[in-house]
């Protein structure tokens, strides 16, 4: 049995009223537990180890991933579990819905802590303690929660956007609780097997657990598995007195020509598919190859000094000439792929001045008052104003300024994740950026927080409606998803603030950039406000040359990719992040790419096992191998940070 849903001239044709008669009759499961203690826990606790495993990733990627379908399969298998040994009931559909509300909200609360807040720290050379982060992102988070639901009656009710990744997540669920129970054991089972061995095989690599545990029972040198394919390779070199391999005279470590054994960034990789795979791998083979080696020979790139007075260079020395490429290409394809939809825009505009609703409101009595938006907005929109001159140092009147950009970026965002399943919060923080170039010229610290309100705002409420896509599929009650998400807010917020503290901030800000976690999200915003701010006369010749080459670049490609309509195998984001991320991860990347990409070639037969694992069941691996090598390696992480 197929999931109830109007037919595409009803949806044309009748009003808004009518189809939430429809909804009510047809969809909606009545009382139906929802929202109970155990869906709330669950999400609650499950959102916060993938608000960790985000943070680990957004850390190495600048990339925040989906954590719904996973956290609904993971959900629904431990329950039944649960059922099976006696220990209580099956969950219900609704309340792995809520769940999954819960668990996506507390996973998306990682994006502030990778891109704006850690740019405002670097750029003022300041170190937030949690008690300002920790209530900055709860307050803007519950703003996009606010100018959110309004929006829900035209989308998702009148509208019937398909919000992609939202729908995706909806049928998954009813898949799972209509009777094909088998698939999602299935895919639960490939999902623990895969972050098992992952995190079997990290934890063989971790320096610091390694090394307390062969401490204690008195091993001199502590031994741990190899973090990179070629670690024989210099281990007989150095055996054999060979001559280290180096490019331009520079040894290829240094340029960090790596293949490293990555599983979180391997397991991403798989999720982000062969294009983007290969573009990370030829932006990286560019950078670290060629240009960087030029760079170092004309003297633009700063070599750091050892100890004993030796000069070497690392990532970070590379990449502080590299990255005005990488971010050239990134921010000029962002806006190029954003303004190249107009009526995502339009569509957004034309949503308040479009057909009047019509009748009654027959859904009142579920959906969330309309009194919370009308007291709530400006009530939070007042807290954040304050929280930004408190916290930042931003003008009250430049913080004002901020709240109707929100309602205006929050629309554009909305439309384009109903449409699409994206949302362009980085096209739409570097709007905001271009505009308070303008109104504030030269406040870099106002640049980037009064950027971080519009972006995170949209960003959070976009995330918001594409939860409540699979809700209203399968007949859930919106006012208790609401609920649901603020619940994930805090959840996130909690497991993710401390933790970052303790990785990133434990000696002031020299963890904050590194090879491991090089943190290009926050490269890029922190690029763009000093370029705003600063100007470009500060730039090397050789690095304003790059810059103009990679927003060239950048143009023409992403054109290219919209004329061909996506078939160019190229992509001119993934190349951008190439030149602010290191070579070992984009390797890493590529190589999970590659492996699925494989098993789509090899494994054609829908109905051989070999399809149903890698192909049909490649998230669920995917996922199981972030999660796996992400947390012993968040745990490793802590480890070597406590000493």
């Amino acid at each position: 049995m197929s999931l109830p849903q109007l037919t595409d001239e009803q949806v044309r044709t009748w009003t808004l009223e009518q189809k939430d008669r429809w909804w009510l009759e047809n969809v909606y499961k009545g009382n139906m537990p929802q929202l109970t203690l155990r869906s709330a826990l669950t999400g609650f606790l499950m959102g916060g180890v993938l608000s960790a495993t985000n943070l680990y990733v957004g850390a190495k990627t600048g990339w925040t991933l989906g954590v719904g379908i996973t956290s609904v399969i993971l959900a629904f298998a431990l329950y039944k579990v649960f059922a099976r040994m006696g220990w209580g009931r099956e969950f219900t559909l609704l309340e792995n819905n809520c769940m999954q509300s819960i668990a996506t909200s507390a996973g998306y609360m990682t994006a502030p802590l990778v891109s704006a807040l850690p740019a405002y720290m670097l750029v003022t050379g300041e170190t937030l303690p949690w008690g300002v982060i920790f209530p900055w992102i709860v307050v803007v988070a519950i703003l996009g929660v606010l100018f959110a639901f309004p929006l829900k009656k035209r989308f998702i009710n009148d509208e019937q956007h398909p919000f992609p990744e939202g729908r995706a997540c909806g049928v998954v669920m009813y898949t799972l609780h209509s009777g094909e129970a088998e698939t999602g054991v299935f895919k639960a089972k490939l999902l623990a097997i895969a972050a098992l061995g992952a995190g079997a095989i990290k934890f063989l690599q971790s320096d610091g657990i390694m090394g307390k545990i062969q401490g204690w029972v008195g091993v001199e040198r502590p031994w741990v598995f190899w973090h990179y394919f070629d670690e024989p390779f210099y281990w007989l070199a150095a055996r054999m007195s060979l001559e280290e391999p180096a490019i331009g005279g520079v040894p290829l470590r240094q340029l960090t020509l790596r293949p490293e054994i990555d599983l979180a960034m391997i397991g991403a990789g798989g999720l982000m598919g062969i294009r983007t795979g290969v573009s990370l791998l030829i932006g990286a083979t560019i950078n670290y190859a060629i240009l960087a080696p030029m760079a170092i020979g004309w003297g633009d790139v700063a070599p750091n000094v050892a100890p004993d007075g030796t000069e070497f260079y690392n990532f970070r020395a590379i990449t502080a000439w590299a990255l005005w490429g990488g971010v050239a290409m990134m921010t000029v394809a962002s806006l190029v792929a954003f303004f190249a939809k107009p009526q995502v825009i339009l569509g957004a505009f034309a949503a308040l001045t479009g057909k009047k609703r019509e009748g009654t409101d027959v859904l009142a009595h579920i959906e969330l008052p309309m009194r919370v938006f009308v007291i709530g907005i400006p009530i939070v929109g007042a807290v954040v104003v304050f929280m930004a001159h408190k916290f930042f140092g931003v003008e009250y009147w430049h913080g004002v300024i901020a709240v109707p950009l929100v309602f205006v970026f929050t629309l554009i965002g909305v439309n384009s994740t109903a449409l699409t399943g994206i949302t362009p919060g980085g096209a739409l923080g570097k709007l905001t950026q271009l505009t308070y170039g303008a109104i504030a010229p030269g406040n870099i610290q106002t640049n980037i927080a009064s950027a971080a309100i519009t972006s995170e705002t949209a960003l959070n409420a976009s995330n918001l409606l594409m939860d409540i896509k699979p809700g209203y599929m399968l007949g859930a009650k919106p006012r208790q998803q609401a609920i649901g998400h603020v619940i994930g807010i805090f959840a996130g917020g909690l497991a993710a603030v401390p933790l970052f503290n303790l990785l990133f901030l434990q000696n002031g800000l020299d963890g904050m950039r590194t090879e491991q976690f090089p943190m290009p999200g926050a490269t890029v915003w922190e690029s763009v406000a000093r370029i705003l701010t600063e100007g470009l006369d500060t730039l090397p010749k050789s690095a304003l040359v790059l810059a103009i080459s990679g927003a060239v670049l950048g143009l023409v490609l992403e054109v290219v990719r919209i004329v061909t309509r996506a078939r160019f195998p190229l992509s001119p984001v993934a190349l951008g992040l190439a030149f602010v991320i290191p070579f070992t991860t984009c390797f890493a990347m590529f190589l999970g790419s590659f492996i699925f990409w494989v098993a789509t070639k090899v494994y054609k037969n829908p109905a051989s096992r070999g399809y149903r694992t890698w192909v049909d069941s490649s998230e669920p691996i995917a996922a199981g191998v972030i999660a796996g090598a992400a947390i012993i390696g968040i745990i490793d992480a802590v480890v070597i940070a406590l000493g």
